[in-house]
């Protein structure tokens, strides 16, 4: 950028253009900031209240601004045009959110791949999962006005609306009233690396930071146990399994 700019009014189009996405970028940054400030000093359930309130105001005071900005129309908060848009375009939009959530999960681990090796990599990985998965299971149960204890019946719903359940194919069934099996049917980041002739990411030690946190942010009583998950072998029908119990079925 020119070095005589000293101000937003100094820029060209295009420099106000990068300005305003990077100012997006800092709002999404500082919103994430406060949640694990206010985690690290009062603990993740205080810092999901707190979240519960700020996410609430701070996203219909944003809508508002920017609809007067853009010039559009807002309905119960929510941009008219979102809530006219055709079902088919809905679900598009949905699913080209969780591609783009992928992509800059797997930009993430490369950047500290390539500058640090694959064990950091995958140890910041499994560290990241072990906050976002209860955070999404939270978030999940918000969304559908579940219940504290929603049970396996819940945590049955719930899988189909995290972001991987617009991603890859994923099936469950039920082995009596109190155990869920669920199977990751085809994962699209391991069937890349199938028709890449590479193998099996070996995804165990963060499944089982994932899965357990989830399952145990949508009911605290649901246990989890991997049934198979690579580097473990694995029929041709799935890439990763997983039980999941209530003891004595949540009595």
């Amino acid at each position: 950028m020119d070095n005589e700019v000293m101000r937003a009014e100094d820029m060209t189009r295009p420099q106000l253009t990068e300005l305003m996405l990077d100012m997006f970028h800092r709002m999404m940054v500082h919103h994430t900031l406060w949640f694990r400030e206010v985690e690290h000093q009062l603990g993740f359930e205080r810092a999901l209240e707190a979240m519960e309130y700020a996410w609430s105001r701070s996203r219909n005071v944003t809508l508002k601004r920017m609809a007067e900005e853009f010039g559009f129309d807002l309905r119960d908060g929510v941009p008219s045009a979102l809530l006219d848009m055709p079902e088919s375009k809905q679900l598009s939009i949905i699913d080209a959110i969780a591609k783009s959530w992928l992509a800059q999960d797997g930009v993430w681990f490369q950047s500290v791949e390539f500058t640090r090796g694959m064990n950091d990599a995958k140890r910041c990985n499994d560290s990241t999962w072990g906050r976002f998965s209860p955070f999404e299971a939270w978030s999940i149960k918000r969304l559908l006005g579940m219940g504290e204890h929603p049970g396996l019946k819940g945590l049955e719903r719930a899988l189909n609306f995290r972001m991987y359940g617009r991603l890859n194919v994923q099936s469950t069934s039920w082995e009596g009233e109190n155990c869920l099996i669920f199977h990751m049917n085809d994962c699209r980041v391991q069937s890349a690396r199938v028709r890449k002739g590479l193998d099996d990411y070996p995804c165990k030690s963060a499944g089982l930071v994932e899965y357990t946190a989830f399952a145990e942010g949508i009911d605290p009583r649901i246990k989890t146990e991997c049934i198979g998950c690579p580097p473990d072998s694995h029929p041709a029908e799935w890439f990763c399994a997983w039980r999941f119990t209530i003891p004595d079925g949540g009595k």
